[in-house]
């Protein structure tokens, strides 16, 4: 198993759809033993429900990423409980629903500072508490980004400029934690029907047009996503890090 022994936290489940959920089954499969993390109470019934399904029994916390103080208390239970921690998986991204419809010029000075802490700063304030757990192993980062971070998407505006400042995140971190034998990697996915997606106004358009046009002819579905998180938290990937790789049916490299 390509991750036994392994110990890791993946954050961003949020329910039975999440890109989230299908990396942590396919851990859990591949021998990982896993934190799970959940935003809030409404969203803590969804994922202890899930949880049900991993064998071992995951440790689930909660993290809401805008508080700093729950970041803390998440690593500080993760040391407690394991003791160090070989991956961490961030899956999570937020944008206000009024900056995903209409114009990114109408961009307001606060929802722009909220999609790019939430969806951006939070792998780096994520990968600062966690390296120190990480000492003596060889750790790897994951996060998810879209291509709508170096193409204007309709209506996906100010989270495209914040997956673009991921991408460019991952390598910065990819630098800074390579000497002490980690990697930070990213995944760049096609679009999938995610809770998160849902909030991006004609989403099923755009299912349609990659669709019609990826050279695969077809969606990707988060299983293939997660085999490629797979691959990036094993040892399979030990020479790859700062990459973006995308998982999109080649959706990516159709020019007309």
């Amino acid at each position: 198993m390509l991750l036994e022994g392994k110990i890791g936290v993946v954050l961003g489940v949020a329910n039975k759809r999440s890109i989230a959920w299908a990396i942590a089954k396919r851990a859990v499969e591949e021998g990982a033993q896993l934190v799970l993390t959940y935003q809030n109470e409404r969203l803590k019934e969804n994922v202890v429900e899930l949880a049900k399904d991993l064998t071992p029994s995951p440790l689930l916390l909660p993290c809401d990423v805008a508080d700093e103080k729950q970041i803390d208390a998440l690593f500080a239970g993760i040391r407690e409980k394991h003791g160090g921690l070989d991956f961490l998986v961030h899956a999570l991204a937020f944008a206000r629903r009024e900056e995903l419809d209409g114009s990114f010029l109408n961009t307001a000075p606060e929802g722009f500072r909220i999609a790019l802490e939430v969806s951006a700063y939070s792998l780096v304030g994520l990968a600062r508490r966690a390296v120190p757990l990480m000492e003596g192993r060889k750790g790897s980062f994951i996060t998810l980004t879209y291509l709508g971070s170096e193409r204007a998407v309709a209506n996906y505006n100010v989270m495209g400029v914040a997956k673009a400042a991921l991408e460019s995140s991952v390598r910065y971190l990819a630098a800074d934690v390579g000497p002490m034998g980690h990697r930070v990697n990213a995944i760049s996915a096609g679009p999938i029907k995610t809770l998160a997606a849902s909030g991006v106004s004609g989403f099923s358009k755009i299912l349609d047009v990659v669709k019609e046009k990826a050279p695969l002819r077809r969606n990707v579905d988060a299983l293939e996503v997660a085999d490629a998180a797979i691959f990036f938290l094993s040892d399979l990937s030990r020479g790859v890090t700062g990459e973006v790789l995308f998982v999109d049916a080649g959706f990516h490299a159709i020019g007309f």
